[in-house]
């Protein structure tokens, strides 16, 4: 990401530092893996710049999809045959 010419209201300039940071962490920032001294800084930091807030965004509605597609199980059998094959992997180590 880019350095934004935008600012708010105290005129700081989201730079491209931080945005970097936003991108690397960002997954930690949705899972709750970050102290909550780091997620305040990044939601300061989404407040403030609207390319950091819309890449969230795209996050989380892909996230949010991913877990509504995923909430089916696998088919018992299947289950059960890779049990099994963790087992015998396993005993074999």
């Amino acid at each position: 990401m880019t350095e934004h010419s935008h600012s708010n209201d105290h005129g700081h300039v989201p730079t491209s530092n931080e945005c970097e940071n936003v991108a690397e962490h960002i997954y930690e920032y949705l899972d709750s893996e970050m102290t909550e001294a780091d997620a305040a800084r990044m939601r300061a930091h989404v407040a403030e710049c609207s390319p950091c807030l819309a890449e969230m965004s795209i996050d989380e509605l892909i996230r949010g999809a991913l877990k509504r597609s995923c909430a089916e199980q696998a088919p018992e059998e299947l289950r059960i045959r890779i049990r099994a094959q963790f087992t015998s992997v396993r005993y074999e180590a």
